[in-house]
């Protein structure tokens, strides 16, 4: 049964429709009489008391629905309109009226539409809570990443190398992160890098050499800090190094005016070095190698001397660069070593069978650079296979012929001194004669260059060989073996 909501007036009888979707409090009564099986259902407003009338009454047996125990609750239901109900307060009683409801306790109606309005803390301390959380994740990410960019590799044993050190650090924002555009050049040995270490604004070349292995890593950092000692005018100080995993870093003073290489091959891009720049070179780098080999506290092979390893100051002096296949040893000791390293076309035939090197195997090699310098040609020139196309073997022909001026320089256009010219080539094919006990030391190299020494008469039965036959002999075919051999005492990579 149902009927339209509203009330009987007391004072008019007549009757007041209520609205249930007004967004009004309302009370409502249900009374029950057990003797006259009667259900009363009276609503009015709020504020009002409640009316004689009720709204809706009808007899009808409850005892037939309900059973004992029976439980007294609320329920509602909606129309085709989205509502809500509130029950803001109820009273129940058995066999009386229930106690009157005091309508100025109840809590107030929410005003329809509106939510529920949030403290201010209730707002900022989740939106603080969760920035703040943000913030330090995003902090701990970059701590890690930060130390994970400059992390080095450091063992107890590298204390005593302390001064020596570069922080990876230092040398990352030096070279600006080894950006491209600070690449001095690169290759099989590794990369090198221009860099500038503050506060001091010192140039320098960085040089990253990849290694795997630890074996013997000790004892190439002590070599590599011993040789660091050495102060001469036409060596390049190797100033210290720095150590990552899978990495090492040697660090020198950076050369201005870069290889001496880029001026031989780099055709017309580049000014021709005249004759007297050329022999002042060469004059320099024989005497940074007397030194290493004689003048310092102890011998110091090189074991890379080529064009590409020397380098040019801002007064395009030459310097002797590149100490990282160097091996050092006491004055009087059996100098030899476990594994042939160095370049193609500048290994002494003794080196590349019994892998011994020595003090004769670096003149072998200063040998070919002073052809190299001479001529302008690199050791071997790969698109031809004969006499021509190794270096040596072209200048003994030309030599043999008594054609040797020949093999001068082009780009020089006869601006040159002819006897220091025959001097110097002479020389180099002496210095890069396969038998040692034909070749000179690095004093008497001085001595020839200065003049205070004759050079030997080359003969026929000294210089009746042939290096390309000779090192296919050993079974090196330089047309087809890799330009570089060898590794660094157990780095993998470092040429």
């Amino acid at each position: 049964m149902s009927y339209y909501a509203g009330y009987y007036d007391d004072r008019s009888g007549s009757f007041q429709n209520l609205s249930l979707c007004s967004g009004e409090a309302m009370q409502v009564w249900v009374d029950y009489s057990g003797e006259a099986k009667q259900i009363n259902v009276t609503i009015g407003p709020l504020e009002m008391d409640r009316p004689t009338k009720p709204l809706i009454s009808v007899t009808y047996d409850l005892s037939t629905v309900l059973q004992e125990p029976a439980y007294i609750g609320f329920s509602s239901s909606t129309g085709s309109i989205d509502t809500q109900h509130y029950v803001l307060g109820w009273s129940f009683s058995m066999n009386r009226p229930a106690p009157n409801i005091d309508v100025n306790k109840l809590p107030k109606l929410p005003t329809k539409g509106q939510k529920p309005r949030l403290k201010p803390l209730e707002i900022i301390l989740p939106v603080v809570t969760a920035t703040c959380l943000i913030t330090m994740g995003s902090v701990i990410v970059l701590l890690m990443r930060r130390r994970l960019r400059y992390a080095e590799l450091k063992e107890d044993w590298e204390v005593e190398f302390g001064p020596h050190r570069f922080s990876y650090k230092d040398l990352y924002h030096a070279t600006e992160g080894f950006e491209h555009k600070n690449q001095l050049g690169a290759g099989g040995f590794g990369e090198v890098f221009k860099g500038l270490l503050p506060p001091s604004n010192l140039h320098v070349a960085v040089k990253r050499v990849s290694h795997e292995s630890r074996q013997g890593m000790k004892e190439f950092i002590a070599e590599v800090v011993s040789i660091g000692r050495i102060r001469h005018r036409n060596l390049v100080q190797l100033l210290g190094y720095c150590r990552r995993t899978g990495e090492l870093l040697l660090v020198y003073d950076y050369m201005s005016n870069g290889s001496l290489d880029k001026y031989l091959y780099c055709g017309n891009d580049i000014p021709t070095l005249s004759w007297a720049h050329r022999v002042r070179i060469i004059k320099g780098i024989a005497g940074g190698l007397l030194y290493i080999h004689k003048k310092w506290e102890k011998v110091v092979i090189h074991r890379d001397i080529k064009a590409s390893n020397v380098l040019l100051d801002s007064e395009m002096n030459g310097r002797l660069g590149d100490f990282g296949l160097a091996r050092l040893y006491d004055h009087g000791t059996d100098v030899r070593t476990t594994h042939v390293v160095g370049t193609m076309g500048y290994l002494a035939p003794e080196l590349v069978s019994t892998g011994k090197a020595s003090p004769l195997t670096d003149v072998f090699a200063f040998g070919v650079f002073l052809l190299e310098v001479t001529c302008g040609k690199r050791p071997f020139n790969r698109n031809i296979e004969d006499n021509e196309g190794v270096l040596v073997d072209w200048v003994l022909e030309h030599w043999r012929k008594g054609s040797l001026i020949e093999t001068i320089d082009a780009r020089l256009r006869g601006e040159y001194n002819v006897h220091e010219a025959s001097l110097v080539r002479k020389l180099g094919l002496l210095c890069s004669h396969p038998f040692t006990n034909v070749r000179p030391n690095m004093q008497q190299v001085m001595q020839y260059l200065d003049c205070e020494l004759p050079l030997p008469e080359l003969t026929h039965t000294d210089m009746s060989y042939s290096m390309l036959f000779l090192m296919q002999n050993e079974g090196f075919d330089p047309y087809t073996e890799s330009l570089s051999i060898g590794t660094i005492s157990g780095i993998s990579g470092g040429r």
